[in-house]
């Protein structure tokens, strides 16, 4: 066989088997995330670079990611995920985390100036907090509601609150069945900000409680809330000062449905570490430096 015909190395090949083998490998990109304890800004870059990284990260890496910063709830989220996966997907799991959505005037809640969007370094869920926005007909749903995410708006207005949360198994729920009952009509113009999908207008549906006001800090009224064809819940309120005479304590009246008490409201929060068997009322999960989801 002569030297011209002989076969020669396919290098386009062995470079590609050797990017199978190293940093498309996903044991060794879960080691290399583990070892940064899941850096958030280094996830995003990494799920950037090319295609097959992106579907890695969707399918894998934000799941472990979410698990890492909050174990308690995406273990109750993922009992009703679909061959490990949750509506909406991980990453918008993830960028609902870390993320304060903004806020702009709807037909119920108007502003004087829109709010941008950011990037926060803590949130708080709780699924207490969630039950204040579950009427009582809906009070079986599971629901991880933030602390609301504090914005000054001047002298002369109160604060802003902007708020955001996530529905277990959000298509089999009772506020979905409600919704449906109602004949509620998706929003034209407001899309989720977190995976882009329909919402639909809690205010309108009439599908608000009063507690959940007050669960806020907010006035009657004073608040008006989304939740997307996903179970991604994001809202705003205005956020009432507490008089020297206000205890802040939560009321135990009823809500617009069937009269049904909140109970066992607790305000504390629990650190991510804690195994205690408080640990079901918050989970704080902080985030690092500002990423680009």
């Amino acid at each position: 066989m002569s030297a011209d015909k002989r076969l020669k190395p396919n290098l386009p090949c062995q470079v590609s088997k050797f990017g199978e083998s190293g940093i498309l490998n996903e044991r060794i990109l879960l080691i290399i995330f583990e070892s940064v304890k899941w850096d958030l800004q280094l996830l995003c870059l990494t799920s950037s670079l090319n295609r097959k990284l992106q579907a890695i990260a969707e399918r894998l890496l934000w799941r472990k990611l979410c698990e890492y910063r909050a174990p308690r709830m995406v273990e109750a989220l993922a009992k009703c995920a679909t061959n490990g996966r949750i509506n909406g997907g991980w990453h918008a799991l993830a960028k609902l985390m870390f993320y304060c959505c903004g806020c702009e005037s709807t037909r119920n809640f108007k502003l004087s100036q829109p709010r941008p969007g950011h990037f926060v370094k803590a949130s708080r869920f709780s699924k207490t907090s969630g039950r204040s926005f579950l009427t009582g007909k809906c009070r079986g749903d599971l629901l991880y509601v933030s602390d609301p995410c504090e914005h000054p708006m001047g002298d002369t207005e109160d604060d802003l609150g902007i708020f955001r949360g996530v529905f277990q198994g959000f298509h089999r729920s009772r506020t979905k069945a409600r919704l449906v009952q109602r004949k509620a009509e998706l929003e034209d113009r407001i899309k989720c900000p977190y995976c882009g999908a329909r919402v639909w207008s809690m205010s309108t549906a009439r599908l608000v409680p009063k507690c959940a006001a007050r669960r806020l800090g907010s006035h009657d009224g004073g608040l008006d809330y989304f939740v997307c064809v996903n179970g991604h819940l994001h809202g705003n309120c205005w956020l009432v000062p507490l008089s020297s005479d206000e205890d802040g304590g939560e009321d135990d009246d009823d809500d617009d449905e069937s009269g049904v008490n909140d109970l066992d409201y607790d305000n504390r929060t629990v650190k991510t570490e804690s195994t205690s068997s408080t640990a079901s009322i918050g989970e704080e999960i902080c985030g690092d430096d500002d990423p680009t989801f």
